[in-house]
């Protein structure tokens, strides 16, 4: 698809566009500011007993091309390349349990579903910037008081909001103030909503700029993941030959009809 839009002069875009909202898009700003420091690692960490419980259609979840990793990994994964640029290797370990799961909710409650996939994945990601994250996804947590998404400098941390959404705020510890502190927005679409990665492109046509939630951003997501389940089942590290440059950071109070 990549290579027929280029041959053709058009563009690919992708989900997710919950990376352009004020959320992570002001974690950004933070971090390409130097605020904490350089930074020296990230940590996620996501997870839940299985939409089982609420989804009143789950058992695609549990097929090949779902589970956590494909479900919710994108979001996480997509906002690590944001904020560190390209992942250049990786290893992982999945693994599932034998819990029985059915059905909780609607007119198939009670119905077994039959689990094809990985329902708890681990990675280490090594990006080219040489900065180090690590990624957990899961069906298998019923609580945790893991952080969910943190990144650290070598003067401070950043608590990145849930990726999931665009407005979330964002959290701040520096050496100099070490009360963990909430951070007014600095950049990113304010009361962004679903489609405006869609209403950047457009404006990024006009423009004569690259999109952010781009194809090629995309892609390179998409071989990371696969990697990581490589991986896991070749007990192998893994590179990734994709590469892809980190979006613009989008300013504050843009909108994609008039910036």
């Amino acid at each position: 698809m990549l290579e027929l839009a280029d041959s053709l002069g058009l563009r690919v875009g992708s989900a997710p566009d919950t990376v352009l909202g004020t959320g992570v898009q002001t974690a950004l700003e933070l971090l390409n500011a130097g605020t904490i420091g350089a930074p020296v690692a990230a940590q996620v960490h996501w997870s839940a007993p299985g939409h089982e419980r609420w989804h009143p259609s789950p058992h695609f979840y549990y097929q090949p091309g779902g589970g956590p990793l494909f479900d919710m990994g994108p979001y996480y994964l997509t906002s690590l390349v944001m904020f560190f640029g390209p992942v250049v290797r990786v290893s992982g370990v999945a693994t599932r349990s034998e819990r029985a799961r059915t059905v909780e909710t609607g007119p198939l409650a009670g119905t077994p579903i039959p689990v094809e996939i990985d329902t708890h994945v681990s990675a280490i990601l090594e990006h080219a910037n040489g900065v180090t994250t690590t990624i957990t996804v899961s069906f298998e947590v019923w609580a945790t008081r893991t952080p969910l998404f943190e990144i650290y400098g070598t003067d401070g941390t950043i608590t990145v909001p849930d990726p999931n959404r665009f407005s979330d705020p964002v959290e701040l510890v520096t050496r100099e103030e070490p009360e963990r502190r909430e951070v007014p927005f600095s950049a990113g679409y304010e009361d962004a909503g679903r489609g405006y990665g869609l209403a950047d492109m457009a404006r990024a046509i006009e423009t004569n700029r690259p999109h952010r939630a781009s194809g090629r951003v995309a892609f390179h997501i998409l071989e990371v993941m696969d990697a990581i389940t490589r991986a896991s089942r070749e007990h192998r590290v893994i590179d990734v030959d994709s590469t892809v440059d980190r979006p613009a950071v989008v300013p504050f109070g843009a909108a994609p009809d008039t910036w």
